[in-house]
């Protein structure tokens, strides 16, 4: 096979300097258009490379269908069958032979490759595929790559291909790599807009659109939409109104692959198709007889995040390349139509690009990965954009709860059974788990429904979407039950068992077992203590072994999802204390308990896609190592008495709860003092006595500073063990404490050389020339004497306190006990003012006595003097 037999495309121009560049380096970058041909020349142009020798070129594709499409291609140009020269391989599918030179392998599989021999052994090249899309696989699979090549194979080629990248950045990744650029040829696209009216459902736009086009433009019509969901709901909307020459499929990940590949195999002579697809047909493959391309703007991509653990599907604006890969489709032909569903201003408000996955994803695969690869710590590596440290540290810690690594970050035991699966660690671990209590397979067929979405329909419920899974017969169905058959046994041999007899016999024809009937990883179910060694849990009469539903695996892998009912029907909350619903009609809506493996939505508002049922019992048993029991003290002010319950807890879910009797002796004083600190002074007796006395101890702290003791209440909290608690008497009440311990407590405080002092400097009466005994108030910055002014009367100094140091503040009152005068003064006064004062109060109280001197007047608490 020579480079001259390959048909002529845009790339063809760049292949010499291409192979130019790979023989004189180890590492180039090619930069070429969309409809360029690089994805099926350049590897078939490598082949007749002087340092290729026996080894292989690995083609690296990011979606499945890209894949299956690309080997097709270049078999067809070899004018061979798929599994000869060029082959493929990936997680259910596997086309090589001995003779495959060129292998087309999915992103995630050149990581394991790498993982299991990093020498690679075989492999004379490595080329990466639409590298823009940027891809975690496709990020960690170069960056392992660069380092086998830096440390175990100089002689390996790295090549990053792309249509729209930065070449000048990947190419000083690469070392200061060559970039070699190939312009592209597209036909003429006819940009158009037409903007989607605000709150119209994007499916009913697309759907006019494309009945719009069908009648307006000739060929077949291919329109990007965000997800599988709204892909159903546009085909609804066309079912009938499209014409009989015209065919309408879907296009997306979930599809198998025969009907992936019916969807871009051009229409059959005289007809039109219409492909609804996500972005799955954006790069990497050519649908013939598209020249009209509906772009409704959006993307579907996965958003992680770190507080809830939780990895969600947000539908976002789809990036400017995004868009610009999109429109290309309709001129990869033939001259096209491209119409955007929004206004052409807002194109410039879009992204430039799409974030790259590792700035967004759970890295907990991709850290399991590198301690499987000896490296602890990921940024070490050469990454174009290095992983954020808080999701490193938030997969490490996850990688921890599940025994994956050390606390050095080395892998364990554990986590090599894990990483042996090719599964997501949660998955993952649930599945080894499972091996060890004997239910490898159950466990694998429901990890496999997980990962391979759109296995065994859509309900929300896991183990309806299990049983259905059994009983299916599509190629797809059948190659994904392969597939956890080899999990199972991958998972047995990491763990050192064997597969255990079957439990049940299975369903006529497929393998597999009724709805319910799941080996169980618990003995003598889930209150016998939990996941038992095999040999223990599974004796050799099969029939004594218990069975696990879905739910009791899935804890497993969902710990902090465990979710309890709550409120209205179908709301639930989650251990991790995220919020979450479903359908009140769906037959999950009324359990009690789940374990929920997929959402989608806001974490306030997000909706359980994926679960299943479980009994508290499994619960309880399965996860007894992160049920916390706590008891809290608290104090009810209603009854003013100290409550102490009991309450078990997986996280934010309240599994039990009970009340325990209060407490006694030392433990009650504690709770006293607690509930003290945490409501404040007002919650104890105080009386007008105590109360008084804190005044006046604070106004001699306030007066005359230390060492009489500050009685504000922060200082009062903080000094709670010095006054208050040695005269409690171990009750858990307040009502047990007297108004005398409270006095007590106060003079504690007080040298005890002051304590007989307090009544000399701060009096609790002032003894009136009247002979009544008024009290004097201390709640002010200054001692206050509220006293109606006659008994005061023929007292010709101001009444003082402290030693006669401090001057009273006079409050005088009228007979009816009413503020007539404030003074510091008092001579002053009967010299001064009273003159006024009493012209005024003679009219107001014409039985008392109101002399003009008030000096010589004898004083009196009553209307009239005595005899008078």
């Amino acid at each position: 096979m020579t480079v001259r037999a390959l048909p002529e495309l845009p790339v063809t121009a760049a292949l010499p300097a291409l192979l130019d560049a790979l023989v004189a380096g180890s590492a180039a970058v090619l930069v070429a258009s969309p409809g360029a041909g690089k994805t099926t020349l350049v590897p078939l142009a490598l082949l007749d490379a002087p340092w290729l020798g026996n080894g292989r070129i690995v083609l690296l594709e990011p979606r499945r269908l890209a894949a299956r499409a690309a080997a097709r291609r270049m078999a067809e140009l070899l004018g061979e069958e798929v599994g000869g020269t060029v082959g493929y391989a990936m997680r259910m599918e596997n086309r090589t032979s001995a003779r495959t030179k060129i292998l087309v392998v999915t992103e995630g599989v050149l990581a394991r490759m790498i993982l299991d021999d990093p020498e690679l052994p075989g492999v004379s090249a490595v080329l990466f595929d639409e590298f823009h899309e940027r891809s975690l696989d496709g990020d960690f699979g170069l960056a392992l790559a660069l380092d086998v090549q830096g440390a175990l194979r100089p002689d390996l080629r790295l090549l990053v291909m792309s249509a729209t990248l930065d070449g000048a950045r990947v190419a000083k990744l690469l070392s200061g790599a060559p970039v070699v650029e190939s312009e592209g040829r597209s036909f003429p696209v006819d940009i158009r807009h037409r903007e989607r009216p605000p709150g119209e459902p994007v499916e009913d736009a697309v759907a006019k659109a494309i009945r719009a086009a069908l009648a307006e433009e000739s060929g077949s019509v291919l329109a990007f939409l965000p997800g599988q969901r709204e892909i159903q709901r546009t085909a609804e909307r066309l079912d009938g109104r499209t014409g009989a020459d015209v065919d309408v499929v879907p296009l997306y990940g979930q599809l198998d692959g025969k009907a992936q590949d019916a969807a871009i195999r051009p229409a059959p002579p005289g007809r039109r198709k219409v492909v609804l697809a996500t972005a799955i047909a954006e790069t990497s493959i050519t649908i013939d007889g598209v020249r009209v391309v509906i772009d409704s703007g959006l993307s579907r991509l996965p958003k992680y995040e770190p507080a809830s653990g939780l990895t969600r599907l947000e539908t976002v604006r789809a990036s400017k390349a995004s868009a610009d890969q999109r429109a290309g489709r309709a001129g990869r032909t033939q001259a096209g139509v491209a119409i955007r569903l929004w206004r052409a201003e807002q194109t410039a408000a879009l992204p430039a690009f799409t974030p790259p996955e590792i700035l967004e994803a759970d890295l907990s695969g991709l850290v399991l990965d590198c301690a499987a690869f000896g490296v602890a710590d990921p940024a070490s590596l050469s990454f174009l954009d290095p992983p954020p440290a808080p999701a490193i540290a938030e997969a490490r810690g996850l990688l921890r709860t599940l025994d994956a690594i050390d606390e050095a970050g080395r892998l364990t035991e554990s986590g090599a059974a894990m990483r042996r699966l090719a599964l997501p660690v949660r998955l993952a671990h649930m599945v080894a788990e499972a091996a060890r209590a004997g239910a490898a397979r159950p466990a694998a067929e429901l990890a496999v429904l997980l990962t391979e979405r759109g296995l065994g329909g859509d309900a929300v419920d896991l183990e309806r979407r299990l049983m259905r899974f059994r009983s299916e017969k599509s190629s797809r169905t059948n190659a994904a039950r392969q597939l956890a058959e080899r999990l199972a046994r991958s998972a047995l041999s990491a763990t050192g068992l064997k597969e255990p007899p079957p439990l049940i016999p299975p369903l006529k024809g497929e393998g597999g077992l009724a709805r319910g009937s799941f080996p169980s990883p618990l003995r003598g179910g889930i209150r016998g203590g939990g996941m038992l060694p095999y040999a223990e849990a599974n004796p050799s009469a099969t029939s004594s072994r218990q069975e696990a539903s879905p739910g009791a695996l899935l804890l497993h892998a969902w710990p902090d999802r465990v979710a309890r009912a709550r409120g209205e029907r179908g709301r639930f909350v989650l251990a991790n204390g995220s919020g979450a619903a479903l359908d009140g009609a769906d037959p999950l809506a009324g359990a009690p308990w789940l374990v929920v493996a997929d959402l989608t939505g806001k974490a306030r508002d997000a909706r359980i896609t994926g679960a299943a049922a479980v009994d508290e019992a499994d619960i309880r048993a399965a996860l007894s190592d992160r049920i916390e029991i706590v008891r809290e003290t608290a104090f009810d002010r209603e009854r003013g008495a100290v409550r102490v319950r009991e309450t078990e807890r997986l996280g934010a879910v309240v599994l039990a709860e009970r009340m325990l009797p209060a407490p006694a002796g030392v433990d009650a004083d504690h709770a006293i003092l607690d509930a003290v600190r945490a409501n404040g002074l007002a919650i104890l007796p105080w009386n007008s006595e105590t109360e008084a006395l804190r005044n006046r101890l604070g106004w001699l702290h306030r007066g005359l500073g230390e060492p009489w003791p500050d009685m504000r209440e922060p200082v009062l909290l903080d000094r709670i063990d010095d006054w208050l608690a040695p005269f409690l008497t171990g009750a858990a009440t307040l009502s047990a404490i007297s108004p005398g311990a409270l006095s007590s407590g106060l003079l504690s405080l007080v040298p005890h050389d002051l304590q007989r002092k307090v009544d000399q400097f701060a009096p609790t009466h002032f003894d009136a020339p009247s002979g009544s005994r008024v009290p004097v108030r201390y709640d002010r910055e200054a001692p206050v004497l509220a006293i109606r002014v006659q008994e005061l009367f023929g007292l010709d100094r101001h009444p003082s306190i402290a030693g006669g140091t401090v001057p009273l503040t006079l409050e005088l009152l009228s007979p009816a006990h009413r503020p007539i005068q404030t003074t510091r003064d008092l001579p002053g006064f009967w010299r001064g003012s009273w003159a006024d004062v009493r012209a005024d109060m003679r009219g107001r109280y014409p039985k008392h006595v109101w002399p003009e001197n008030p000096l010589a007047a004898a004083p009196t608490s009553r209307a009239k003097p005595r005899g008078g």
